[in-house]
């Protein structure tokens, strides 16, 4: 029996050799959800959904299996756990409970959120040093995703001034999540629940975004010769004077 060192090992090797792979399935994934939830399903984006699934169940098995303490790796990726549970209760349809359409929008959400956190997962590996370049590409991919999640929950045809076409929810997301907000609010569970769960993001969010701009400028403004805030070059000559100050005084000493 290998020892958890070992497995350790092995499973962080195979990390680093699926991540590039992975990611492009997580965002391929993406764009098969927002398909489905702006189409509906059909027999293609049902066969790619599903060969997509069956290749993140056998990733996350393998991982499962090389993994010294399952328990903590559970613990881990229980979210993830969710997201790929969800798809196979397409197969178990002719149950009663999930032909409701309470049940179904639930796990419309659910789908919603754990393909969020794959999508976010697989943007973190592409763009591991790029923070800034992270952030504003998670941001499009959730006002992307959460805009066909909104049109699904609170569609024209199903609540009274509901989104007319993906464009509108598009609009309405991305005003929700840059905190200016719109005169429509959702009327159903789900679209409540969405739309905190986006409001909450666009807080997080906004900050840092509103602080790298902050900085950017600050940092072209003190970059300037004349200009009242000390840029790094600065600081370094000073530095430098300083210690050649030193230097002499020790030398008279």
């Amino acid at each position: 029996m290998a020892s958890a060192a070992e497995r350790w090992s092995v499973l962080e090797n195979l990390d680093d050799w699926l991540r590039l792979p992975m990611a492009l399935l997580g965002l391929a994934w993406l764009l098969i959800v927002v398909a489905e939830l702006l189409w509906g399903e059909n027999a293609l984006l049902s066969l790619a959904s599903t060969a997509v699934w069956v290749i993140f169940i056998a990733e996350f098995a393998l991982r499962l299996l090389l993994a010294p303490d399952r328990s903590s790796f559970f613990k881990r990726n229980w979210l993830t756990v969710i997201a790929l549970i969800i798809p196979a209760l397409r197969f178990f349809r002719a149950l009663a409970v999930l032909r409701a359409a309470r049940a179904l929008r639930g796990l419309r959400l659910v789908r919603i959120v754990g393909t969020a956190n794959r999508s976010m997962n697989a943007l973190r590996t592409t763009m591991r040093r790029r923070r800034f370049g992270y952030v504003l590409g998670l941001t499009l991919l959730v006002v992307v995703l959460g805009a066909a999640g909104m049109l699904s929950f609170e569609a024209a045809e199903e609540v009274p001034g509901g989104f007319t076409s993906y464009f509108h929810a598009l609009w309405w997301t991305a005003m929700l999540v840059t905190s200016i907000g719109s005169d429509f609010w959702p009327l159903t569970t789900e679209g409540r629940v969405l739309a905190l769960l986006l409001s909450i993001y666009g807080l997080a969010v906004f900050g840092y975004i509103t602080a790298s701009f902050a900085s950017f400028f600050v940092g072209r403004d003190a970059s300037e010769a004349d200009a009242p805030l000390a840029g790094s070059a600065d600081l370094a000559r000073l530095t430098e004077e300083i210690r050649q100050l030193r230097l002499q005084l020790s030398l008279r000493h």
